[in-house]
């Protein structure tokens, strides 16, 4: 699943008439980047969440991007993409615990989430992290990236066996990358009714860190280059280099 939902304030006025994930990094929309990263590592079936313009994604992408019109898309020829829409169905975006809550019913027992606004043209999607993850039993695996200059003092520390923590000296930024199991998104877990038919909105870090609290959320660390294309200045600069 691709987050694609957010409405980029601190990027206006660029996001004013393109919702972020459609902006332009290197001659691609900035999305497509793990779109193609996924794609190479087989993994075909992709869910997007939509809201602050979101019929532009799903316009640009369609259900299956090589044929539809777009040269540029040429490599994403083996996608199959399904949209689930928030801002059409409720008005607004649901947050991404209430997002992928309400995409619950098109994914699969274990699958990836990761937010379209960052760049990690280095990261790999496996079917032997998945492999892993599964048989791991843990409800999640993340992906943790040393701390940059907006995030100083990070979101979760990792202990000496690999598992993601609360409260630790040391803490790391969340990449966005993750591996879930569903049981995370359903009743022992959360609240929300399966496929969220009231479109509540939620975060999903309290759920994160309750799972951390029962040992239930593993972590590595990933230092390859990684940017959240989070103000028109890092957009600038990683289409200035």
């Amino acid at each position: 699943m691709i987050l694609a939902a957010g409405r980029g304030q601190r990027m206006r006025p660029l996001t004013d008439v393109t919702p972020k994930p459609l902006l332009q990094v290197r001659g691609k929309a900035l999305m497509q980047w793990p779109m193609e990263a996924l794609a190479r590592g087989g993994f075909h079936r992709l869910v997007v969440n939509t809201a602050w313009l979101g019929e532009q994604i799903s316009d640009y992408f369609g259900h299956n991007p090589a044929s539809n019109g777009h040269e540029s898309l040429s490599n994403l020829s083996s996608l199959d993409l399904r949209y689930s829409h928030e801002g059409r169905d409720f008005g607004r975006a649901l947050e991404t615990a209430g997002g992928i809550v309400r995409a619950l019913p098109l994914l699969d027992e274990v699958f990836w989430v990761l937010a379209g606004d960052v760049y990690a043209p280095g990261f790999a999607y496996t079917q032997a992290a998945v492999d892993r993850f599964a048989a791991s039993g843990k409800l999640a695996h993340l992906w943790l990236v040393p701390n940059p200059p907006h995030n100083p003092r990070g979101d979760f520390g990792l202990s000496a066996d690999g598992q993601a923590l609360n409260q630790a000296d040391e803490k790391y930024t969340f990449s966005t990358f993750a591996l879930y199991r569903r049981a995370l998104f359903e009743a022992l877990w959360c609240p929300i009714p399966a496929g969220n038919p009231d479109g509540v909105v939620a975060p999903l870090a309290p759920l994160l860190r309750a799972a951390m609290d029962a040992g239930e959320v593993s972590a590595e660390l990933y230092t390859g280059p990684w940017t959240d294309v989070g103000t028109p200045e890092r957009l600038a600069e990683l289409n200035a280099t």
